[in-house]
């Protein structure tokens, strides 16, 4: 059977969910990031001087554009699948005859597509403060695309365990976000004393930013090779146990 109507149907109606209220989903981000480079870049970032030979300004623009793309991936597919089962439209998809796999994709590519599509947003506007030239297209791109999948996937598991409307935002805010300010956005971990270097070394996301630092300006912290093995690897286990969830019916049938 040729599911790809099915797949092309869930990601339009992603799209189209986030894009109609852009001005609550696209217009946010750009006004964040302005706040972000006016204050750390322009006031702090001529106090602080270089970092790893780079303006502090061209620093933290790749953790800046990056950290926008996991907050919008991951909240795209978790408010929105979590609206289905509140909604009761999840009903509909169990009882189609599509595969959970096909259900699946089609949140988590919608999600990919909000998240992209923020991170372009923010780049646009890290151009009025900083002058990048990226250093390696291919792994900006592949880096961007697998940290979106990453937080997309995570946040198809966080809306299928939620119970209320509460549940959705503890992940972002006592988890996503802690983890975004200590994953190197603003600082090199070199700059740490030893033991919290370790620690940080705990923090997948540190790997991502600086996969994507070394795209944009080629710079990086950690070797690019094994943040592709722990990127992948996280891709893996989350959709492993995303599907073994939609099988189970765990959060969803009840």
């Amino acid at each position: 059977m040729n599911y790809s109507i099915a797949f092309r149907t869930i990601v339009i109606k992603e799209i189209f969910r986030f894009i109609r209220i852009w001005p609550q989903t696209l217009l946010p981000p750009a006004i964040t990031t302005a706040l972000y480079f006016l204050i750390f870049g322009k006031l702090i970032g001529d106090r602080i001087g270089t970092i790893s030979g780079a303006s502090y300004m061209d620093y933290i623009v790749p953790g800046i554009i990056l950290m926008s793309v996991i907050s919008h991936s991951y909240a795209n597919v978790v408010s929105s699948f979590y609206s289905t089962k509140f909604q009761r439209n999840i009903e509909e998809l169990l009882v189609a005859p599509i595969p959970n796999w096909v259900i699946l994709s089609g949140y988590v590519s919608g999600g990919i597509v909000r998240g992209l599509l923020v991170g372009i947003v923010v780049a646009l506007i890290s151009m009025l403060f900083a002058d990048i030239k990226i250093n390696n297209i291919a792994i900006t791109l592949v880096t961007a695309l697998l940290t979106a999948t990453v937080f997309a996937l995570a946040g198809f598991i966080n809306a299928i365990l939620a119970e209320s409307f509460d549940d959705i935002s503890i992940i972002p805010n006592f988890v996503l976000t802690p983890l975004s300010y200590l994953g190197g956005v603003f600082y090199s971990v070199d700059m740490l004393p030893g033991i919290w270097q370790n620690i940080s070394m705990g923090n997948p996301i540190l790997y991502m930013v600086n996969a994507f630092r070394y795209g944009l300006i080629g710079v990086t912290d950690i070797d690019i090779q094994l943040t592709f093995i722990i990127t992948g690897g996280f891709i893996v286990t989350l959709t492993l146990f995303s599907l073994y969830l939609l099988h189970k019916g765990i959060g969803i049938k009840n």
